[in-house]
């Protein structure tokens, strides 16, 4: 099994961007995940609605959808990519306290989704903070991990370290 390389980087250590034309269109999906840790008062407002400047929730949902369209204008060597789906969820959970965020993003394509998946999460925890930092400076985004990823060459993923070969 050949070692592993970084793909973006050229035979000289250049920046560039990988050819995916010649790999075969498979439907992929990544699913990603963070969290946004914040005072007890604060994510009571949130779970209210009462926070100044809207649905924290549902803002964050929209704006973390529109981040995973947009991923190849923020990622310098990621491809765009025509997303057949993203969903955005944001649970509140009062054993942080705090909200999860997760994100899901699927294509039928060349290449996978996993940085769409990613920035929708960071968008939406960001998008939250945003909302709520007038009445709580002290939150806290953190955990934002990869939590499964399926097709493609490199195959299947779920966080905790089991990996599978598409190849075999």
């Amino acid at each position: 099994m050949p070692e592993p390389a970084l793909t973006h980087l050229s035979a000289t250590g250049e920046a560039n961007m990988v050819d995916v034309g010649d790999k075969p269109s498979t439907t992929r999906e990544a699913t990603a995940e963070g969290f946004v840790v914040m005072a007890p008062e604060t994510l009571a407002l949130v779970v209210a609605g009462d926070a100044k400047k809207g649905d924290v929730l549902g803002v964050a949902r929209v704006a973390g959808i529109m981040a995973a369209k947009r991923t190849h204008e923020l990622i310098p060597l990621c491809h765009p990519l025509a997303l057949s789906k993203v969903s955005v969820e944001l649970t509140p959970d009062e054993t942080l306290p705090g909200v999860r965020v997760a994100a899901t993003a699927r294509v039928t394509g060349p290449t996978g989704v996993e940085m769409e998946a990613l920035t929708a999460v960071s968008v939406a925890c960001l998008t939250v903070y945003d909302m709520t930092k007038a009445v709580d400076r002290g939150m806290r985004i953190e955990g934002i991990r990869l939590l499964a990823k399926s097709g493609g060459r490199s195959g299947d993923f779920r966080a905790g370290g089991t990996e599978t070969d598409a190849s075999a």
